[in-house]
């Protein structure tokens, strides 16, 4: 039977934002997963993802950032972000904790949330490790403004999982990152890819795009829980 999303409510200061929890029987892992900059949680790329995480024994948090629920378009500075980001892993451990889940509890996100989620370990957050789905290292046309700084001092286990024609992350330059980080860090190429995953003449819903990448995502995390 597929795992039923609960809606959650997630405090972060003053503020309430929105989330969606799910668990299977007996998750050996939850997996916090936060959209990128232009969709929210309900988005079917990640419902699409979440769901097959689900099928395959992880539990799952999806939440919104604060700007999506106030319906602005602009992203939230990375202050409140990583905020959210912390209030959304507290939300997930408790939640892990009222079923008797012992298990790891990693963060994930799209672009920007990924992003933002290492950006918050960076600042101490805890977290088994990081999941970035297409991260974006710079901006389109411009590798000279890379965002990799932060990334060096991070220890946890991470996978980047990058479309190969993403334009957020010139290859040699993603690799050179990844390489610099060390061992802990593991790039997988999707041969094809864009920065939402798509292949060109290969025709899939959204949904279906994310769930493809989910497989990959619970055989990295398994492992290392």
């Amino acid at each position: 039977m597929p795992a039923e999303e609960a809606p959650v409510t997630i405090h972060v200061g003053d503020l309430d934002v929105s989330g969606l929890y799910a668990r299977p029987a007996r998750p050996f892992a939850t997996l916090v997963l936060a959209h990128g900059a232009g969709a929210g949680m309900e988005h079917p790329f990640m419902g699409g993802f979440t769901r097959a995480l689900n099928d395959d024994g992880v539990a799952t948090l999806r939440f919104n950032f604060p700007y999506r629920g106030a319906g602005r378009k602009f992203p939230d500075r990375p202050p409140v972000a990583i905020a959210t980001w912390r209030a959304a892993m507290d939300e997930a451990a408790r939640q892990a904790q009222s079923h008797g889940d012992t298990g790891p509890v990693w963060a994930a996100g799209k672009s920007f949330g990924g992003r933002m989620a290492s950006m918050a370990v960076a600042e101490g957050m805890d977290a088994a490790g990081l999941i970035y789905l297409g991260y974006p290292l710079h901006p389109p046309g411009k590798p000279e403004k890379i965002r990799d700084e932060h990334l060096y001092g991070l220890t946890r286990p991470m996978l980047f999982l990058q479309g190969s024609r993403d334009t957020f992350a010139t290859r040699e330059l993603l690799e050179g990152v990844v390489s610099r980080i060390g061992p802990s860090a593991v790039l997988q190429w999707i041969d094809g890819g864009d920065h939402s995953f798509a292949v060109a003449g290969k025709k899939r819903d959204a949904a279906e795009i994310g769930a493809s990448l989910a497989p990959a995502v619970a055989d990295f995390m398994r492992p290392r829980g």
